[in-house]
């Protein structure tokens, strides 16, 4: 008679060769990370929505504070400070194009206190592929657009974000190791000095 755990064994071992599905990683603990993220930077790639792929340097500083580096030959500047978002084109001599904070996807992650459990803000809340993806949007406000926050765990780290906009199209930032710095100077996100410097 044929032994019956021999039967059982390819069995036991496809289970054992099949990689394990990754914990969802709850949403408090993921406001918990990003309330902690105080002042950090790193390279990143960005997708654009016509195909095209920039690349360069963040810098964050929260709440409310970022500053896009995009290296050449893009060059150009976006700077969060203020409330404010501004974008300095690099060919270009004029004043930088200024549209207030809130009115982007941005403003969720950057504000003084995220709260991923407040009503209607997160939209999607799945594991796909080892990763943890969250979709958050202004409750009050969807037409300015989502944003969805990648994350990988152990240790928890924010990887990438997908930004759709009011029209549908998208933009990927797909992040280096988003380390924890020192405090950055005041001019890393002033939009004022910034402007004074290109003058």
């Amino acid at each position: 008679m044929m032994n019956r755990s021999a039967l059982f064994a390819p069995l036991v071992a496809l289970l054992f060769a099949l990689p394990a599905q990754a914990e969802i990683i709850p949403l408090d603990r993921i406001s918990a990370y990003l309330n902690g993220l105080t002042t950090a930077a790193t390279d990143f790639t960005q997708v654009n929505a016509d195909g095209s792929i920039s690349t360069g340097t963040i810098k964050i500083k929260r709440p409310g504070r970022m500053r896009f580096e995009y290296a050449p030959p893009d060059a150009s500047l976006v700077l969060a400070s203020a409330g404010q978002v501004a974008i300095f084109d690099a060919k270009s001599n004029q004043p930088p194009e200024q549209y207030p904070l809130t009115r982007t996807p941005l403003n969720l992650i950057l504000s003084p206190t995220v709260d991923l459990g407040r009503a209607n803000t997160v939209v999607g809340h799945a594991e796909v592929e080892g990763t943890t993806r969250v979709a958050v949007q202004d409750p009050q406000h969807p037409e300015y657009g989502s944003i969805e926050l990648v994350f990988t765990d152990q240790p928890l780290q924010l990887r990438q974000w997908i930004i759709t906009d009011d029209m549908g199209a998208q933009t990927t930032v797909i992040l280096g190791n988003l380390a924890a710095t020192a405090d950055f100077p005041p001019s890393t996100f002033s939009i004022t000095s910034e402007q004074q410097r290109r003058n």
